[in-house]
């Protein structure tokens, strides 16, 4: 017969047969309407909502290094390179330092006409071959900042990361210990890049706005995410339940943990917020999923009418119709009109007067960048946010023959192991190699002959599958999961004061759970024995965000 052995366990069959991190693996196609969000978002609060914002917002920026954002930040250093003028608009070359040494290229777009303060917009392009200078008829870059300026919106439209002028790092790079990447490298862009606008003396700070298609639909709502400053928002083509982005700048390690693009756009509630769809790609169903589900959340806020959805009939595209329907709401929202203008008289861009040039002289390298990202100060806060592990309110466990196993209500995890009944304070013990492994151990036979009680756990093991791409992004990492593993062993244990006992490499798993833990707990392991470099922490501790949450030093 099964029964509860400890404080924090219940009922008899809540724990589940499998452990369902081992049963699928989430990934950048997987439909989400169709698994566990198929109801998102549920009879959920505001009060929720704003609870669950807040920790949305941090899950976005630990995971792109960015956490917790500088809260004093001076206007980025800008080069003017180049102006032409245009009918209506002038077009300057603009170099942004958006971190000492690293220079962001971009085409500031300006009205002609009207004085004092206006709107602006940040204007991402997406992963079209040209970047912002693309000017094909699926993606015209170039005339939406024309048009815009011409509406009276100062328009910086600005580069991916290895696109045109912006060239210190390839688009593709990273290093996941370091939570170092293009993802967070661009929404730091993205940021600098409001700063930059609000500081400008044409520009009405609380009117900021923005929109890109594509990848640059993902650096919109990401963005709108994290900055409040941005007032009205049209991602185009990005926000969908069944492709989550198929690009490393959209994919940082932890990003979609628990959650997806719809819930993460969401996050603009309830500001004003576009939803531009094609019938030809990953938008299709917007009008019936995407679209409806938002549009929930917005009804929290009684501010419904704050989000709009349109449709083209094309495929994947930040095409003439796309934009004009951003005009229309742009037009409407930020400038008080009726409607947004139709395109027309769009010059051809020469490629070669829109771009910078050659980086300034105190443009740094690669490896440079990579080694000023590393200066930071450790950070158990830091650790926590990126660990992204969960302290349960709940603990279910079942007990047979002196093994247990243990599950977080609604999470569907098993976190198996055995008991050795005795006195005092538990100790909870754990080898890299199993529990058979654990029980070898002599210190383990002595506090066990002792008459101590001693609870082993099994590791957590689950290699990434081969095909599985951005697998972190995703879902934890097998060194999270059994820091995890342990966080939920401790919480079950709790009210008998236990003391932690890592084996071999597992000390340092012990000691990242003890640092992660909200309660204190005696870690009776050995030190980390081991010099700390990428490698080591990759053998012992391979989990996203480790090295730039401290390592060590946040772990002791």
């Amino acid at each position: 017969m099964l029964c509860p052995i400890f404080a924090l366990s219940i009922s008899l069959g809540a724990v589940p047969e499998t452990d369902t991190r081992k049963e699928s693996v989430t990934g950048t196609n997987t439909p989400y309407f169709e698994g566990k969000f198929k109801d998102w978002p549920g009879a959920i609060s505001l009060a929720q909502w704003e609870g669950r914002k807040a920790a949305l917002r941090r899950q976005i920026l630990a995971s792109a290094g960015l956490y917790p954002l500088p809260a004093r930040r001076a206007a980025p250093r800008a080069i003017v390179t180049g102006k032409q003028d245009f009918e209506g608009f002038t077009v300057e070359n603009v170099y942004l330092e958006t971190k000492p040494g690293y220079w962001l290229g971009g085409n500031l777009y300006r009205p002609t006409a009207g004085q004092g303060k206006g709107p602006a917009i940040a204007s991402p392009h997406g992963h079209w071959k040209g970047g912002r200078l693309e000017q094909t008829e699926l993606g015209n870059v170039p005339a939406r900042g024309a048009m815009l300026a011409r509406m009276g919106f100062v328009v910086l439209q600005y580069d991916m990361v290895g696109y045109n002028d912006t060239t210190q790092t390839p688009h593709a790079f990273g290093n996941e210990l370091w939570s170092w990447g293009p993802l967070g490298l661009q929404l730091w862009n993205s940021i600098r890049v409001v700063d930059y606008l609000v500081s400008r003396p044409d520009v009405d700070s609380a009117r900021i706005g923005a929109t890109g298609a594509s990848g640059g639909g993902t650096q919109t709502f990401l963005l709108a995410a994290v900055d409040d400053r941005i007032r009205w928002a049209a991602p185009v083509n990005m926000i969908s339940g069944i492709m989550q982005g198929g690009s490393p700048c959209e994919n940082a390690p932890g990003l979609r943990i628990g959650t997806f693009n719809v819930e993460l756009g969401a996050l603009m509630a309830p500001r004003p917020l576009l939803m531009v769809s094609a019938t030809g790609d990953w938008t299709r169903n917007t009008p019936r999923q995407e679209y409806p589900a938002i549009r929930r959340i917005y009804e929290l806020y009684g501010q419904t009418g704050e989000v709009e959805t349109v449709q083209i009939d094309a495929p994947h595209n930040y095409n003439q119709a796309s934009r004009e329907a951003v005009y229309d709401f742009f037009a409407r929202k930020a400038l008080g009109l009726a409607k947004g203008p139709k395109e027309s008289n769009i010059p051809v861009f020469d490629p070669a007067k829109m771009k910078n040039g050659g980086l300034p002289a105190s443009a740094l390298s690669y490896d440079e960048l990579l080694r000023q990202h590393q200066t930071g100060k450790p950070s158990k806060d830091r650790l926590r946010a990126a660990m992204h592990l969960d302290w349960p309110e709940r603990v279910e466990a079942e007990e047979r023959g002196g093994r247990f196993v243990l599950s977080r209500p609604a999470h569907g995890d098993r976190v198996e192991g055995r008991v050795h009944p005795g006195s005092g304070p538990p100790v909870i013990a754990i080898h890299p190699d199993g529990g058979d492994a654990a029980e070898a151990e002599p210190r383990v036979k002595r506090l066990i002959a002792a008459g101590r009680k001693v609870v082993i756990v099994e590791p957590f093991r689950f290699p990434v599958p081969e095909k599985a791409r951005y697998f972190t992004t995703f879902q934890h990492s097998e060194a999270a999961n059994r820091a995890q593993d342990l966080l939920t062993v401790l919480r079950w244990l709790e009210a008998e004061k236990p003391k932690l006992l890592g084996l071999g490499d597992a000390g340092v798993w012990t000691r990242v759970a003890a640092a992660i833990a909200p309660v204190a707990f005696q870690n009776t392991g050995p030190k980390p024995g081991f010099v700390e470099s990428d490698e080591a922490w990759q053998r012992i501790f391979g989990a996203p965000g480790i090295r730039w949450a401290g390592g060590l030093r946040a772990i002791r």
